[in-house]
């Protein structure tokens, strides 16, 4: 949270050198989270993109409110949401979900998390957009609910429940996998 505040007076300063670091620190979080809701790699790598263009364009006025990554991954989010809007009226399709960089030693741990993050990314995207997009936001990004409704313009109740729908729904999802 330092950092952070460090690395937005500098970029607010003009600092490219902030600005890259703060790319570097968020990217792979950030991309995370637009694969998830899109399941589209390529849209997620643009959107991405376009949040941080957009970021940069606010040098000299940013002022940090919350937290930079609550800030960045809601900014996903909504343009993640809007894209979605766009692409429902069409059958567009699943691509395959890269994994993303793994922390392991070795290539069979890489192949296990691989695949765990794979089926992961099935079941999520199962879940109605809503509720799949508080249970990333909350669970992944380290939103709190408070944070994801503000940032959502919806009640923190709203958010509660979807959580809680959504979490059920994957529980009936696995007991359904289990039991066959």
């Amino acid at each position: 949270m330092v950092e952070d505040k460090i690395l937005v007076w500098k970029f607010n300063r003009g600092s490219k050198d902030a600005l890259r670091r703060i790319y570097e620190k968020y990217k792979d979080d950030l991309l995370g989270l637009a694969i998830t809701l899109l399941k589209d790699r390529s849209v997620a790598e643009d959107i991405v993109h376009d949040v941080f263009v957009s970021f940069a364009q606010t040098t000299g006025t940013y002022h940090l409110s919350g937290t930079l990554k609550g800030y960045l991954s809601t900014c996903v989010a909504n343009r993640a949401r809007d894209r979605n809007r766009l692409r429902s009226g069409t059958n567009t399709g699943l691509d395959v979900v890269e994994a993303l960089g793994s922390s392991s030693d070795g290539p069979t741990e890489h192949a296990i998390g691989s695949e765990e993050s794979g089926r992961l990314d099935d079941l999520l995207a199962r879940l109605p957009y809503e509720q799949r997009e508080v249970i990333v936001l909350h669970l992944h990004q380290g939103m709190r609910f408070r944070e994801i409704a503000k940032a959502l313009g919806i009640s923190i109740n709203t958010v509660q429940s979807r959580y809680r729908y959504g979490l059920d729904k994957l529980r009936t999802i696995l007991n359904s996998v289990v039991t066959k």
